[in-house]
């Protein structure tokens, strides 16, 4: 799973901007797309993120390994 690429997907969805999520993170644009581009992200960030798209990425996470675990 490719966080980053859930994040962007889930924010297309949503049919916000770079910018707006920027603006919620108090970070800059081309923090975000560095997000968009990470793997992997801290916790607390992706809590922050979580709460802000109303969107639960753990629950996506925990979905990933159980299907890796039924293999």
């Amino acid at each position: 799973v490719n966080i980053g690429q859930n994040i962007k997907v889930e924010l297309e969805r949503q049919e916000r901007t770079v910018s707006w999520l920027a603006r919620k993170l108090n970070c800059t644009r081309a923090s975000v797309y560095r997000i968009f581009s990470k793997n992997s992200i801290d916790t607390a960030l992706l809590s922050n993120i979580s709460r802000i798209l109303h969107h639960d990425f753990f629950s996506d996470l925990s979905e990933d390994v159980k299907s890796d675990l039924t293999e």
